[in-house]
């Protein structure tokens, strides 16, 4: 296995730029010396996600419309990083803002590249445990709704495609895997 990078940059400009993202645009010669253009997102945030999980095996997922996609979703607690901002203290804030809850375990549950030939945007997802709730302050830009279910029906929701969030779902999936409650 050669993990090496066949690709060499000859140029690079950014074409798009905002407080979120850029949009860069590079002229390369693939891994077979052809000459071509390789445009992808170059994310400023790291995305986190929060699973909350109580001690009744419930857990907290949040539904809001995606402009995007011009549809509704449920999705885990998640936000983006403040830049230079520790990846847990974002968790702790997101989890805060969107349901109210307040956790006193936390644990690292896994890392992401998102969407890695399109994007360089990199997540990080947090398991919350020993929570107590507190209210909820959702940014300006954020219409949520939230929704209590047990652990299981949220693996059932991924499993049938009512969440299809890529964060979530692998979260949802992982945690499933290390069966903790």
């Amino acid at each position: 296995m050669n993990n090496q990078n066949p690709w060499k940059t000859l140029s690079s400009k950014v074409v798009y730029d905002n407080n979120w993202l850029s949009l860069i645009e590079n002229d390369c010669l693939g891994p077979q010396d052809n000459p071509t253009k390789y445009t992808y997102l170059h994310c400023k945030k790291v995305a986190v996600g929060i699973i909350p999980i109580d001690q009744d095996g419930y857990t907290w997922l949040v539904g809001q419309y995606r402009y995007p996609l011009k549809s509704f979703e449920w999705e885990i607690p998640m936000g983006g990083s403040e830049l230079g901002e520790e990846l847990l203290t974002c968790a702790q804030r997101e989890l805060a803002e969107e349901t109210g809850l307040v956790a006193k375990h936390w644990e690292k549950l896994l890392d992401l590249a998102i969407s890695d030939c399109l994007s360089d945007e990199l997540a990080c997802v947090y398991l919350a445990k020993d929570l107590t709730m507190g209210s909820a302050s959702p940014e300006e830009t954020e219409q949520l709704s939230l929704k209590k279910v047990l652990f299981s029906e949220a693996v059932s929701m991924v499993l049938e495609g009512q969440i299809r969030d890529s964060v979530s779902v692998a979260a949802i999936l992982k945690l499933q895997t290390l069966n903790v409650r």
